[in-house]
């Protein structure tokens, strides 16, 4: 359901987006360093399930891996993700633990 070619990353906004069916899927973020802080994840009710949920966090990750930025889930969805998904540990800052 996802395509890597949909994400942007809108940096005006601070935020990645992906558009489906007409609406805009995103998580918004905060910049500072090398670390990204990813604040809030905002999914439609009619596209929500959590399978969608773990893809479109998983497709995010690996934009910032990529950028070889650390990661700071600030979003509870998004820590909780981490927390259950270890191999994305590696992705936190030294000494941050959640």
């Amino acid at each position: 359901m996802i395509d890597a070619a949909e994400l942007i990353d809108n940096d005006f906004l601070r935020q990645y987006e992906l558009k489906i069916e007409d609406e805009l899927v995103k998580i918004e973020y905060s910049l500072q360093e090398r670390k990204i802080f990813l604040t809030k994840l905002i999914i439609p009710e009619n596209l929500f399930s959590e399978d969608f949920q773990n893809e479109f966090i998983i497709l995010v990750l690996k934009n910032i891996e990529e950028r070889n930025l650390s990661v700071v889930p600030t979003s509870p969805e998004i820590a909780k993700f981490i927390r259950k998904n270890r191999q994305y540990k590696s992705m936190l800052p030294v000494g941050l633990r959640i």
